[in-house]
């Protein structure tokens, strides 16, 4: 355990206060400013960061800007997407009205959607849809999703029909699979009971209880006082992210808040006001993969700063968003942590972040290689990039992040832009590096595909799947380019 300090003191840097008490804690507070500094510099990292310590914040700052047309900068107040952690607050609601006996965690997707497929619905109970054990496919999941619907505006109830309704993928509650369908299926269902929609239930249960008034059920036409706009990396330069209608992400994705609400919310989680204590209790118990309803609960691994503490938290992926909530309940501490330009590790932060607090070192993040190729790429071509990358790895090994996904990601950006040769030598380098992983032959067999090269994409996907049994886009993909 920690030394409990109780000293206040608060602190300005630049304009955006460091809110400490008690000299050691203000230590802290430079210390995790200088860690973060370091993902802004070799990681290109912006967003926000809070940070509490024995239910104390001792660190809140914004990096970077939230907008980057005009200049706008990054705050503690600034509005995010928050992606998945949205799931958490679904279950909250859902349990409020299993509080209520108007929903039963062994009941069944029919009992509350009659338009339900009763051959599949039948099986699945809501226990299953809040742990991801239902067996349902998750609609994220189609290859076809992202570049053909997210887009679209869909009624609620449309959509389950449509995207949420497919054919079991294994026997309900044997095996865990992350399902942005269960969570869609679970806001539907809160609709059908309660006769409020979704977002009033937000405001009216957990929101405005709790005054977090920064929070909310994100629309793209609403005008949204700080909100941050979203981005991602292009080939060495920086774009604003693909559109996608927040119908869609739904109960499974579709808030925003500010990393100072998160540290209300935290804070409610530590008493009954929203829940009686025992369902609270269901709430925060692990099932398959660690997963209990909307939170990831596990112990911290030695070596781990942090090791043999209980951590709650949820990570978030939107697009233009990434985002990062850890819970160290043992000792009442929480991390947050919010970026609007994907690109940078938020767990590897969060570590850092918890050496801190733990009195330990932190690692210094190691440069981001996607983004030093691709500079490299658009100035002298996809050649000198390949060549880059083997003397790099040669006289700076230590300086730079070479895992697999890096260069993964480099070669996902160049097909979406259509520079498919450019990809395919991308990822044959990655599978040069990692030749036992069936991710980087799928990848490279994707890029033969779009390419024309029909036998050498067969020949990637069979790879795949012999690495990687588990690999259903690859077994799909073989099938249908096979012809049966």
């Amino acid at each position: 355990m920690k030394p409990r300090i109780l000293f206040p003191l608060v602190l300005a840097v630049i304009c955006f206060p460091f809110l400490c008490c008690g000299a050691d804690t203000a230590a802290e507070a430079a210390k995790i400013d200088k860690l973060v500094s370091e993902y802004v510099d070799r990681t290109g990292f912006t967003g926000t960061v809070l940070v509490s310590e024995h239910d104390q914040v001792v660190f809140k700052k914004g990096y970077g800007l939230a907008n980057r047309e005009w200049n706008v900068a990054n705050a503690p107040d600034v509005k995010f997407r928050i992606g998945s952690i949205t799931k958490q607050f679904t279950s909250m609601l859902v349990m409020q009205q299993v509080a209520k006996g108007k929903i039963k965690l062994d009941d069944h997707i029919p009992d509350y959607l009659p338009y339900y497929r009763k051959d599949t619905g039948s099986k699945v109970t809501i226990h299953q849809l809040l742990n991801h054990t239902s067996g349902i496919p998750s609609y994220t999941d189609d290859p076809k999703f992202f570049p053909e619907v997210s887009r679209t505006y869909y009624k609620v109830d449309d959509f389950v029909k449509k995207f949420c309704s497919g054919d079991l993928q294994f026997e309900p509650g044997s095996k865990f699979h992350y399902d942005n369908s269960g969570y869609f299926i679970l806001g539907a269902i809160l609709e059908h009971v309660t006769g409020k929609t979704y977002e009033e239930l937000l405001k009216e249960k957990i929101f405005a209880p709790l005054g977090m008034n920064d929070s909310g059920y994100d629309h793209f036409d609403k005008v949204l006082p700080r909100r941050a706009s979203g981005y991602q990396h292009g080939l060495g330069e920086v774009d604003n992210a693909p559109f996608l209608d927040m119908s869609l992400p739904y109960a499974a994705g579709s808030l925003y808040s500010t990393v100072e609400d998160l540290y209300k919310w935290d804070q409610a989680l530590y008493t009954d006001r929203l829940l009686p204590a025992d369902l609270k209790q269901r709430i925060f118990t692990p099932a398959l993969q660690h997963y209990g309803y909307g939170w990831f609960i596990d112990m911290v691994a030695s070596p781990d700063p942090g090791a043999g503490q209980t951590i709650i938290g949820h990570s978030g992926g939107i697009n233009g968003f990434n985002t990062l909530e850890q819970r160290l309940v043992g000792d009442h501490d929480l991390i947050v942590l919010f970026s609007n330009t994907p690109g940078t590790n938020l767990d590897e932060m969060a570590i850092g972040i918890r050496a801190i607090l733990y009195r330990q070192e932190p690692k210094l993040p190691k440069r981001s290689l996607s983004n030093t190729l691709g500079d490299t790429l658009v100035q002298h071509g996809v050649e000198a990039a390949v060549a880059q990358y083997r003397e790099l790895k040669r006289t700076e090994p230590d300086a730079y992040n070479f895992a697999e996904e890096r260069l993964n990601s480099l070669g996902s950006m160049l097909l979406r832009m259509d520079r498919i040769g450019d990809a395919i030598t991308i990822f044959k380098l990655n599978a040069e590096e990692y030749p036992r992983s069936g991710n980087v032959y799928d990848s490279l067999a994707e890029a033969y595909e779009r390419n024309g090269q029909k036998q050498l994409a067969i020949d990637n996907y069979r790879k795949a799947t012999e690495l990687d049994p588990k690999n259903q886009n690859a077994k799909d993909k073989l099938k249908a380019l096979q012809g049966n």
